[in-house]
């Protein structure tokens, strides 16, 4: 099995990951790195370090599967909950209100960086018990990691999984299924699980709510700042972005409005 990282070794990896995804690895989470590529070297029965990095190099779908190993996907139910009472009492009203002045009865919804799937269900929920007839809403939910993409997609999460999810959603929402449960049809249609790199253009037009959260922070600020030129692109006017608590654009040359309400602070595009 190969050794550690050499230093060379690591800035080759580091630029790599960082070229192709714009995800920083820096000496403080090299250690995360180097278990994650231990990893996949046993799994490919590849010895040395560097003779696993020519194979990303011709390898665009092991590159995939490499990148996918060296994201966290952290996620639960209704994480951060100030934000979906932001969405429910302020934005949902909001959009409301400018849905009917334009005629259009579609709520687009983007949960990037979805992980497996909680945010974006619970988004779909609230959406499905808040918004009023005739309006619906669509949710595309896009991820890096393809294994926590396939999690989403199946909608199935074990009973350990499902804490903070209120009662009575629980109960409408998922049905009961061997040691777990089950996201209902009507909820899971609602949501189109999709593999993106936000690297890259999305490709979505007219989004109203944009939720990209604990995200930005594997990002330096150069990465940081495409990402959100790409997202204001993405979206439609007087449409709400949603990032970590623990992150920020203040100092970032952006044309997104600082946003505080009763219950959360956000980001809109106020045009």
């Amino acid at each position: 099995m190969a050794d550690f990282l050499t230093d060379s070794d690591f800035d080759q990896y580091r630029k790599l990951i960082y070229d192709e995804s714009g995800i920083t690895f820096s000496a403080t989470n090299r250690a995360i790195l180097e278990s994650r590529l231990r990893e996949r070297l046993r799994e490919k029965k590849i010895d040395r370090v560097m003779d696993y990095y020519k194979l990303l190099v011709q390898d665009k779908e092991e590159l995939k599967l490499m990148l996918d190993s060296v994201t966290t996907n952290l996620t639960r139910f209704f994480r951060n909950q100030p934000h979906f009472d932001a969405l429910e009492n302020y934005v949902i009203p909001e959009i409301v209100r400018l849905k009917r002045d334009k005629g259009d009865q579609k709520v687009r919804v983007w949960s990037a960086g979805c992980s497996t799937g909680e945010e974006p269900y619970t988004l779909a929920m609230i959406l499905k018990d808040k918004l009023p007839a005739p309006l619906t809403a669509e949710i595309v939910a896009s991820d890096i990691s393809l294994k926590s993409l396939m999690v989403g997609k199946a909608g199935f999460y074990p009973e350990s999984r499902i804490a903070g999810i209120p009662d009575a959603y629980l109960a409408r929402f998922f049905e009961r299924k061997n040691n777990g449960y089950q996201v209902r049809e009507e909820i899971m249609k609602m949501i189109r699980f999709d593999y993106h790199n936000l690297k890259n253009d999305s490709g979505l037009t007219k989004v109203d709510v944009l939720f990209c959260r604990n995200v930005l922070i594997y990002f330096d600020e150069a990465a940081q700042k495409a990402v959100i030129d790409r997202f204001w692109d993405a979206m439609s006017p007087k449409s709400f972005l949603f990032i970590g608590h623990s992150e920020s654009l203040f100092g970032m040359k952006t044309k997104f409005e600082f946003l505080k309400t009763d219950w959360a602070c956000l980001y809109q595009k106020n045009l």
